[in-house]
């Protein structure tokens, strides 16, 4: 554990039980939120690549340059 990471327990353990029970739901809420984008980002670029062939093509070329 880094440094960091240590000082952050340390401040948790310090809390009452019911408010260490709240940065618990806290931390679970922005690890679901990260899950998502990431989720989101790798389908984004499932699409470009599986649209690729579609987008990059000389008759669309036109509409490239706009």
């Amino acid at each position: 554990m880094n440094a960091a990471a240590y000082q952050l327990a340390e401040k948790i353990l310090q809390l009452p039980q019911l408010r260490q029970a709240e940065v618990a739901d806290f931390v679970d809420f922005l690890r679901a939120r990260e899950q998502d984008r990431a989720l989101a980002q790798a389908a984004a670029q499932t699409a470009t690549t599986s649209f690729a062939a579609v987008w990059d093509n000389d008759s669309d070329a036109d509409y490239d340059k706009l």
